[in-house]
C-alpha cells in the first residue's frame, strides 16, 4: 500500500479469505425505495460495495460504476451503492433526491441503498462488517472519504478494498467483476 493509501486508510488491500465472526449473508440494508434488502440473496455472487455521494469530486465515478454494471453478468456480480453524508456533507439529499440525481445524471441501474453512516457512533452494520476484522475475519479498514470500494467474494468473504482514487474500471476491479 502506498503512502496515500496509508494516509487515507482505505488503500488497496487484498486478504486471504477466511470466515469472519459475522456471516455476510446475515446482513441487510434498506434500499432507496425503503425496501429491506437481505444479503442472503447475494449468496454465490461477487459484490462490490461503494460509499457514494452526489456532491463529491469523485461523483463522476457513478458513470464508471454503471459501465461496469452494464458489462457484468448480473447472475454472478452485483454493485451496492451506499450513499453517505459523513464526508464533507456531500450527500445531504433525501432518498428521492439521491435516486433522481443518480438516474438523471448517470443512468444508474445498479442497486442503491438508503443513506447510511459509516463513521462515528451509528455505523451501519454493513460498514461495521466491512471495516472491522472481528466482524469480517480478514482485515480492518478505515474509510476516510467517499467512493471507497470493498470487494466481497462469492463465498461472502471480505476479499479486497480500494481507494476512492481507484477507478471502478481498473484492471483489478474489472477482473473481480468478471469483465474483460
Amino acid at each position: 500500500m502506498g503512502l496515500l493509501g496509508m494516509l487515507l486508510g482505505c488503500g488497496h488491500s487484498v486478504a486471504q479469505p477466511v470466515h469472519g465472526a459475522v456471516d455476510f449473508y446475515s446482513l441487510s440494508a434498506q434500499t432507496l425505495d425503503g425496501e429491506t434488502f437481505d444479503f442472503e440473496q447475494l449468496r454465490g455472487k461477487r459484490v462490490l460495495i461503494v460509499n457514494t455521494a452526489s456532491e463529491c469530486g469523485f461523483t463522476p465515478q457513478y458513470k464508471d460504476l454503471q459501465a461496469l454494471w452494464d458489462q457484468s453478468n448480473h447472475e454472478e456480480f452485483i454493485i451496492l451503492g451506499f450513499p453517505c453524508n459523513d464526508f464533507g456533507n456531500q450527500e445531504s439529499g433525501s432518498a428521492d433526491d439521491i435516486k433522481s440525481f443518480c438516474s438523471k445524471n448517470y443512468g444508474v441501474t445498479f442497486q442503491m441503498m438508503e443513506k447510511v453512516s459509516i463513521k462515528g457512533e451509528h455505523v451501519h452494520p454493513v460498514y461495521q462488517w466491512l471495516t472491522q476484522k472481528d466482524q469480517n475475519g480478514n482485515s480492518n479498514a478505515n474509510v476516510r472519504w467517499n467512493f471507497c470500494k470493498f470487494a466481497v467474494n462469492e463465498e461472502g468473504q471480505w476479499s479486497a478494498s480500494y481507494l476512492m482514487t481507484t477507478s471502478p474500471l481498473s484492471k483489478d476491479i474489472k477482473q473481480f467483476a468478471g469483465v474483460q
